[in-house]
């Protein structure tokens, strides 16, 4: 029982010392709004090379937008009458295209938090 109180009061006393620390922290730096960022440069915002250029193809069970950069075909949404749209994506050199179901890339950043001050 006596060990009881002992570190009953052990562990007051270090909660008592450590809420103390915790307010007389100094207060943190005087922080500066950020920046605006400044515009794209005119010849680059209205360049329609740049642009992907969209062609909408509808066929009897399926529509196709065709995406395009500099006249290469980049991408193709296939949205069918019946069913969920799909993707077909180019993928690489050779000129191959890749079905995907979303355009999402699967890479999850982890969020893990390894210390914090």
């Amino acid at each position: 029982m006596r060990y009881f109180y002992f570190a009953a009061s052990a562990i007051i006393a270090v909660g008592i010392a450590l809420s103390a620390a915790a307010e007389t922290a100094p207060p943190p730096p005087a922080l500066e709004p950020v920046p605006e960022a400044p515009p794209p440069p005119p010849e680059i915002a209205n360049d329609p090379e740049l642009q992907p250029q969209i062609t909408i193809v509808r066929r009897e069970n399926e529509t196709l937008e065709e995406y395009r950069v500099n006249g290469r075909l980049t991408m193709v949404k296939v949205t069918p009458r019946q069913g969920r749209p799909y993707y077909l994506v180019a993928g690489g050199a050779d000129g191959a295209f890749i079905r995907r179901d979303s355009l999402d890339t699967g890479l999850r950043v982890p969020l893990w938090v390894l210390f914090s001050f």
